[in-house]
C-alpha cells in the first residue's frame, strides 16, 4: 500500500469558518475525511497534518523522506513566499502535488505566484474540496 502525506499549512484549520463564501463550509476534518475515504477506494494509506508554523511543516516533510510515497501539500500562504518550504519539498524529491481550494489566479495579486509550483509535479486550484481529491488522483501515477 502506497503511503501519502497530506500537509495543510496556516490557517486551514479555520475551514468552514474563515471567509465561506471562498473556501466553503466544509471543515478541514470533513474534507480530511472525505479524502481518507477516496484513498481506502485508491489503496492509499493517508497521514494528514496541519500546521500554522513554517518550521513544523518543514520538519514533517523532511519526516516522509523514507516513509512516504508521495504528498499533496496546500500550503496555504506559504505558497506564496516560503521558500523554505519549497526547498524541503526539492530536498526529499518525494512526487508531491501542490492543491488550493480557491482559484488563486483569480484573486489578489500576490495570490498569483507560488514558489512551491516549480518544485511539484503540478497543481490544482479553484476546485473548492474536491481540490484535495484530484490533487490525489493527479499524484496516484507518480507513487
Amino acid at each position: 500500500m502506497k503511503k501519502v502525506l497530506v500537509i495543510n499549512g496556516p490557517n486551514l484549520n479555520m475551514l468552514g469558518v474563515r471567509e465561506p463564501g471562498v473556501y466553503g463550509t466544509l471543515s478541514l476534518s470533513m474534507i480530511i475525511q472525505g479524502l481518507n475515504d477516496l484513498a481506502g477506494t485508491l489503496s492509499i494509506e493517508l497521514e494528514s497534518f496541519q500546521s500554522n508554523h513554517e518550521g513544523e511543516i518543514i520538519d514533517k516533510i523532511h519526516e516522509a523522506f523514507g516513509s512516504k510515497d508521495g504528498i499533496v501539500i496546500n500550503p496555504g500562504a506559504f505558497t506564496h513566499y516560503s521558500y523554505a518550504i519549497r526547498d524541503a519539498l526539492s530536498a526529499v524529491q518525494l512526487p508531491t502535488v501542490e492543491v488550493h481550494i480557491s482559484n488563486i489566479h483569480k484573486r489578489e495579486e500576490f495570490r498569483h505566484h507560488s514558489v512551491t509550483a516549480p518544485v511539484v509535479i503540478g497543481q490544482i486550484s479553484g476546485f473548492g474540496a474536491q481540490s484535495y481529491e484530484l490533487g490525489l488522483r493527479a499524484l496516484l501515477p507518480h507513487l
